[in-house]
C-alpha cells in the first residue's frame, strides 16, 4: 500500500500502520458469523518518524484523550466489507491526525465595544427594568 497521506509534505508509511481485523457486529446477514469485517487501525505517535519533533508535540497534546501508550487507535465496523472498513479508518486517522497537528489559531485581539453598543445596552436595561418595575404590586393602600 501507499504511504498514508495527511496534507502536503506529511506522510505515514504504512509500515508504521498496525492492523487488526476482527468479527463485526451490524449488518451483514449470516456473513457476520463468518467474515472479520471490522478493523482496528493502530498507530504509534511516539514511535513515529513521519512527523518532526514539533508536530509531535502538538499532537500528542490535542491527542492526550485518545493515546494509550503512545498509541492511536481507530475502529471501523459500519461497512460490510472489510476493505471498505480498512478505508474508513484510514480516513479517519488521517482527518484525526491532520486537526491534530494543524497550527493554532492566530491570537484573538481585544476590542472595546463602541460607543453606540454601550448606549444600546444600557438602554436594554432601562426599558427591561422599566417592565419589571410595571410588574410589581402596589404596596400602598
Amino acid at each position: 500500500m501507499a504511504p498514508l497521506t495527511i496534507r502536503p509534505g506529511v506522510e505515514i508509511p504504512d509500515a508504521e500502520l498496525r492492523w487488526r481485523f476482527s468479527r463485526s457486529s451490524g449488518p451483514g446477514g449470516q456473513g457476520v458469523n463468518t467474515a472479520d469485517s471490522r478493523v482496528e487501525l493502530s498507530w504509534d505517535l511516539e514511535a513515529t518518524n513521519a512527523i518532526g519533533p514539533v508536530l509531535k508535540d502538538r499532537a500528542r497534546e490535542r491527542l492526550a484523550g485518545r493515546l494509550v501508550d503512545g498509541v492511536v487507535t481507530i475502529a471501523a465496523s459500519e461497512h460490510r466489507a472489510q476493505l471498505r472498513n480498512r478505508e474508513a479508518a484510514l480516513e479517519r486517522l488521517a482527518v484525526l491526525v491532520a486537526r491534530a497537528i494543524e497550527p493554532p489559531p492566530p491570537p484573538r485581539r481585544a476590542t472595546k465595544p463602541s460607543r453606540g453598543a454601550k448606549e444600546r445596552r444600557i438602554a436594554a436595561k432601562k426599558r427591561r427594568g422599566e417592565v419589571k418595575r410595571l410588574r410589581r404590586p402596589d404596596d400602598g393602600g
